[in-house]
């Protein structure tokens, strides 16, 4: 993947209220490009609304201040679509009517066109995913590590200049959360791709390598 077009996710006094009250202290971070940072805390510290904000999915119940910048461009107002932001969460959210190669090319972005090319780089997706040959597969007949992969390669086919992980390991079994938080971790550092990942596990935050902050 070329990486000229990533830069880094930056967090400029960040905070979200609900109720008119702060769900956290301002929140200062800059994740650069290959590089994975962790947020922690408590449940119902706005960890998830946090990385909404940044996707500009929050909710609207829920009030913003602050700026998010990547690669030098404010994402304020910016729809979703417009954000090129991939985000990864609990649930693989593969889609059960579309075989494995039909779910990652979902993930391609429109100007990709013509059956061979989109197939090439489906092919070269399961390739790096270690899943040559599945392309014709039943997500169904996968297993949750399989399935994980699938996921995040579906995210990546559709280059993303920033990844957020809302806890995408914490349904896997000890193992198999080892296999696919390095397989996760080695791909973002690959792409040159700033990582923002939510969690309550540290083994995840030592994993991610990067800073970490304690939402409280």
């Amino acid at each position: 993947m070329d990486t000229s077009a990533h830069g880094a996710l930056e967090l400029e006094n960040v905070c979200l209220s609900l109720d008119g009250k702060p769900l956290f202290a301002p929140l200062r971070l800059r994740i650069a490009p290959g590089e994975a940072a962790t947020v922690m805390g408590p449940s119902g510290c706005g960890k998830s609304s946090l990385l909404a904000y940044i996707c500009g999915t929050l909710d609207p119940v829920f009030s913003s201040a602050g700026r998010v910048r990547l690669a030098g461009d404010d994402l304020d107002g910016r729809a979703p679509e417009n954000r090129a932001i991939g985000i990864l969460f609990q649930d693989d959210l593969l889609f059960p009517h579309l075989s494995v190669g039909d779910n990652l090319a979902f993930g391609l972005p429109p100007e990709t066109r013509g059956r061979e090319q989109r197939r090439a780089l489906v092919d070269k997706a399961l390739s790096d995913a270690g899943l040559d040959g599945m392309a014709d597969r039943d997500p169904a007949t996968l297993s949750g590590g399989q399935r994980a992969r699938v996921a995040l390669m579906r995210t990546l086919l559709s280059r993303p200049r920033a990844l957020l992980l809302d806890e995408p390991f914490s349904k896997l079994d000890v193992a198999l959360r080892d296999r696919v938080r390095d397989f996760v971790f080695e791909h973002a550092l690959a792409n040159g791709i700033p990582t923002l990942l939510v969690t309550h596990d540290p083994a995840d935050a030592e994993a991610a390598g990067g800073a970490v902050v304690e939402l409280a």
